[in-house]
């Protein structure tokens, strides 16, 4: 399809060009390669564990390193909790107090039920501000509970008329509730940032990706909760904002790979997906940055937890680092490599930055080899927090071959694999571990010159989504994922850390597990 004139200036305005909708157009007709997973990453073959005796020696290299050390949390935070309400509306349009509703809502008592939901109400940290919003509605909060009117407290909680918390993104919902007051998710980012990421100047730097439709009422509630906690923690924040870029939205086609458009004729675009914020990371300047997803939260009484791992992974990271850099260094100098330094380096590469050469190493010449070495090793690292695979949805660590031979540990989802392929799906299969709960990246060089990030994105890792609009299949472009394909080429390291560090919401029930109640609660189950 030829593109007109009016197309390009809309392609213009987005920050991208004809080049690059192009290549997408094409995309969408020869597809992404899949990868060759050779196996999965397992404990002692690409994660590794750390003991209750080996874990301070890296928590004090943490400590020791922020004297020197630049530190950032990137905190993607744009995500709305369209599925996180899912059930709620879903009850709130079929539940009408009826006798027949009420049967159906009785039907079901598991964990993720409307009755759960109900039964455990007064559980949830924004139950006070439902009952202040209805405080001068014709019957309160307790008599419509009792009354059996749900769909009256649901339309409180979710819509506009009342708390708005279903057009709301995920980072400004209450979700912890303590003994005088509640926390957001965003505000539980801040506190934990200044239990492990204070600079030397006492400052705590943390980055938000965010909905461009809520920059106002983020930066009104972070700068408000920071009146608090920088007095409590003797700490002074440095918090930034982002946008994901228009220019990493990808064009959409239909069933026939044709552009679709709007009613006025324009180019449909679509967000790249998570994927596009590797364009928000490398606008960061720090030393290493702490990667986590913005509901990925706990209460304070399990922040102790979660505070250890995050030093864990911060301290191997910066040990990892001296070294990379130490022999990065070396190798810049083009002077001829001794044989017991190139051996050294390889076993270095292997055994901790998990790199298997590629098949013909040993039969390239001296110079081949130091280049290829000095470019492995010059290139960003990241150490990923990886918890055991408990059922949860989604990716996991796994040994991936390149055309060379060569290996390295990527995270891998499903769609980036050959479906059709039996062998690379029982592979797929035996995956122990889920996708990275925290991560810690290292972005400089050793000359302290900070990593173009995109110089090491995997363009072959995107993925071809099918979705709908208006009743009609439409085709859509997820770029490389931010922890997949946009950090594909980076040194990985995978570190086994406990369950504990990992609470992801993905639905409103989620906030009444244990980690995300500051004093223990019995639930009703029955």
């Amino acid at each position: 399809m030829t593109l007109n004139d009016r197309d390009l200036k809309q392609i213009e305005s987005i920050g991208t060009n004809q080049t690059v909708v192009n290549k997408q157009l094409e995309r969408f007709k020869t597809g992404f390669p899949t990868l060759k997973i050779k196996k999965a990453a397992t404990l002692g073959d690409g994660i590794t564990s750390f003991d209750d005796k080996k874990i301070p020696k890296y928590i004090s290299k943490y400590n020791s390193g922020l004297k020197d050390l630049h530190i950032s949390k990137f905190v993607p935070a744009s995500g709305a909790a369209t599925r996180m309400f899912k059930m709620p509306f879903e009850f709130m349009n079929w539940y009408d107090g009826s006798d027949e509703s009420y049967t159906k809502f009785l039907s079901d008592k598991s964990f993720y039920s409307p009755y759960f939901f109900i039964a455990n109400i007064h559980h949830f940290a924004f139950i006070e501000d439902i009952k202040l919003m209805l405080r001068n509605y014709t019957e309160t909060f307790d008599v419509l509970l009792q009354s059996k009117k749900y769909h009256i407290i649901l339309n409180t909680l979710l819509t506009d008329d009342g708390l708005g918390y279903g057009n709301l993104p995920k980072g400004l919902l209450k979700f912890h509730k303590y003994k005088v007051y509640s926390r957001t998710a965003v505000e539980e980012h801040v506190v934990e940032g200044a239990m492990h990421a204070i600079n030397k100047s006492k400052e705590v730097d943390i980055h938000f990706t965010i909905s461009p439709d809520f920059m106002d009422e983020f930066q009104c509630h972070i700068e408000e909760v920071k009146k608090t906690y920088e007095p409590k923690y003797g700490v002074k924040y440095k918090t930034s904002y982002s946008v994901q870029k228009t220019s990493t939205n990808t064009i959409a086609v239909d069933e026939n790979n044709e552009p679709i458009r709007d009613d006025k004729g324009n180019l449909l675009f679509r967000p790249g997906g998570h994927g596009a914020l590797i364009e928000n990371l490398n606008s960061i300047e720090s030393d290493i940055i702490f990667i986590k997803n913005i509901d990925n939260v706990v209460a304070d009484r399990f922040k102790e937890h979660t505070i250890t791992y995050k030093k864990l992974i911060g301290g191997i990271l910066m040990d990892v680092q001296a070294l990379a850099h130490e022999y990065a260094k070396k190798l810049s100098t083009k002077t001829k490599i001794a044989n017991w330094r190139k051996r050294r380096i390889v076993r270095f590469l292997k055994e901790q930055l998990n790199v298997i050469m590629p098949e013909a190493f040993e039969s390239w010449t001296r110079e081949q080899q130091r280049d290829y070495l000095y470019k492995t090793l010059n290139r960003p690292i990241r150490v990923c927090g990886m918890v055991k695979n408990e059922g949860e949805p989604g990716g996991g660590p796994f040994w991936v071959e390149a055309e060379d031979g060569s290996m390295s540990l990527q995270i891998i989802e499903k769609a980036q694999c050959d479906e059709k392929n039996a062998e690379q799906m029982e592979i797929l299969k035996n995956a122990t571990h889920f996708n990275p709960v925290d991560i810690v990246c290292s972005v400089k060089d050793f000359n302290s010159n900070k990593f173009n990030l995109l110089d090491f994105i995997d363009e072959n890792a995107g993925i071809i989504t099918v979705k709908s609009k208006n009743g009609k299949a439409l085709k859509a472009i997820e770029l490389p994922g931010l922890w997949n394909g946009a950090m594909a080429n980076w040194n990985t390291i995978f570190v086994e850390v406990p369950l504990v560090t990992f609470n992801p919401v993905k639905e409103i029930n989620d906030l009444l597990r244990e980690e995300h109640q500051d004093v223990p609660i019995k639930l009703k189950e029955v």
